[in-house]
């Protein structure tokens, strides 16, 4: 037990924080683009992000009692798929799983978190392939010479994995310069705790500081979803009205409704907001 503003609480597992942080993203209200509590698609609900974070548990808690992290993250996957929805939370789990195997040692840190990234095998690049066999996934097509590693293949890419001795590590730096969610695996998940900072300094509801964030981020970098799933111009344009709501020139609700009504899903930036609730969690942030 511990007190907090005067009320006794009970203290939670790292692997409750990392579930509890997926709820709260999802929560976060308005975030242009992405499913919340007040927006969601005919086919992907915010029920479906409810029971993805739920079904996740499993996976988060084998990370937190010392698994490799391939294993752990392709069973958070595989827990999440297990709504009607399709995939809600993979790239959120991408940053979750090692964040909450470097908490778990009490060592939560942008120099821990590398060194668990770092230390990852080839089994669990192995692991990371299977999961995808799980859910669809949007992903651009693999650089040159990478073709036999794309994603989508699943477990059919596992021989050359093997072939090439290729870690989780490895895998994640091969694509870090197009996906920012590799790209914050390769940095100490540098954005991430940077982020983090920003929830622990905030006040008002944890949701709103999460959509607030979401935005911040937004405005900061291009969503290597957006260019995925669309192009290089839209995530442009994403990053630029993002900016424009900071500045009081557009409203954030109106951009939201239109985002969602053009497909339009920043979904890598909602992951790094899942990450930066969890590290704000493991540090004292108050729910």
């Amino acid at each position: 037990m511990v007190r907090l503003g005067g009320v006794t609480v009970t203290e939670r597992s790292v692997a409750q924080n990392a579930q509890l942080a997926l709820l709260l993203e999802v929560s976060g209200t308005p975030k242009p683009g992405n499913v919340d509590r007040e927006r969601e698609h005919d086919d992907l609900r915010f029920e479906h992000f409810m029971a993805g974070a739920v079904g996740a548990r499993s996976g988060l808690d084998r990370a937190a009692v010392g698994d490799s992290i391939g294993p752990a993250f392709e069973a958070a996957v595989e827990g999440m798929a297990g709504q009607s929805g399709g995939n809600t939370q993979l790239g959120a789990l991408l940053v979750l799983t090692p964040l909450v195997a470097a908490a778990a040692d009490e060592r939560l840190s942008p120099a821990s978190a590398d060194t668990v990234v770092r230390e990852t095998t080839v089994d669990d690049a192995a692991s990371f392939y299977r999961a995808f066999e799980h859910v669809d996934v949007a992903i651009d097509d693999p650089p040159d010479g990478l073709e036999p590693l794309d994603v989508r293949r699943g477990s059919d890419a596992i021989p050359e994995l093997r072939e090439r001795e290729m870690t989780l590590f490895d895998v994640m730096e091969s694509s870090a310069d197009v996906d920012g969610v590799a790209a914050e695996w390769v940095s100490g998940f540098e954005r991430v705790f940077e982020a983090s900072k920003t929830l622990l300094e905030g006040s008002g509801p944890v949701a709103d500081r999460a959509s607030d964030l979401f935005l911040e981020l937004l405005a900061a970098e291009p969503d290597t979803f957006v260019v995925t799933r669309q192009n290089r111009e839209t995530a442009d344009e994403v990053q630029e009205r993002a900016q424009e709501v900071l500045d009081g020139e557009e409203d954030a609700t109106a951009l939201a409704e239109e985002f969602v009504e053009r497909d339009i899903n920043p979904g890598t930036t909602a992951d790094l907001v899942a990450g930066a609730l969890f590290v704000a969690l493991e540090r004292g942030l108050e729910v």
